[in-house]
């Protein structure tokens, strides 16, 4: 089984994501993480964000998964940047990255492919980003789009930032989440946007318990389950 969570940043989708997977038996495959790995390639090689800057780094970046235990780690040119990318000098740079043409077609080749061994070999994948239901599997058997307050949001970001070792102005951050929205929603490729099959789920008061529940609750529901 093929389950996608989509959502804008801060929306819970990656957390809940990760324990659903871990729940039922199955692989989470962090789409955004492996986004946020190629942004941090561009940074690394000081080029622009754009399409030359893409085609500079393209033909040597190599973005990989590895999995310990239920923990995905993301490896870049071989190095474990896990950490690294939920800086918030990666979190400026990666929409404008993960808009361009090249880089979105190279890394939904990517995706698709990991995401269906991994399928194959452990029974279900949990994806989780912006159009890993809409672009990436379209034909996914259970799509989820998270939705949460523009403040909640905010205040979970300035969390993740603060165990990275960034202390953010509550505002700073509310400003640039508000600011991804923007970004995500209005880029002319892949737009963030609900599946017209997805099943919302609005996280601004849910613990992350009732969050995982709420997607268990609908794979086991599903009637391929257990098949």
């Amino acid at each position: 089984m093929i389950i996608t969570i989509d959502g804008p940043a801060g929306s819970g989708k990656s957390t809940t994501a990760r324990r659903v997977a871990a729940q039922l038996g199955y692989v989470y495959l962090d789409t955004g993480a492996m986004y946020r790995a190629v942004a941090l390639g561009f940074l690394r090689a000081d080029v622009p964000r754009t399409a030359d800057g893409a085609a500079k780094v393209l033909p040597t970046l190599r973005v990989d998964v590895q999995y310990r235990g239920d923990t995905m780690q993301v490896l870049l040119g071989g190095q474990d940047v896990t950490h690294q990318i939920r800086s918030a000098e990666v979190d400026h740079v990666v929409s404008d990255v993960s808009t361009l043409a090249a880089v979105r077609e190279y890394m939904v080749d990517e995706q698709r492919r990991i995401g269906r061994e991994q399928a194959e070999e452990h029974g279900g994948v949990v994806l989780d980003g912006r159009d890993t239901g809409t672009v990436v599997f379209p034909d996914a058997d259970l799509k989820v789009f998270m939705v949460a307050d523009v403040d909640e949001r905010a205040r979970r970001r300035q969390q993740e930032y603060a165990e990275a070792g960034d202390t953010i102005p509550f505002e700073e951050v509310r400003a640039e989440i508000e600011q991804r929205d923007r970004q995500d929603r209005t880029r002319d490729i892949a737009p963030l946007r609900r599946a017209e099959d997805a099943v919302e789920l609005d996280t601004t008061d849910c613990t992350i318990a009732e969050q995982v529940d709420f997607v268990v609750d609908r794979v086991k529901a599903h009637p391929d389950w257990g098949t």
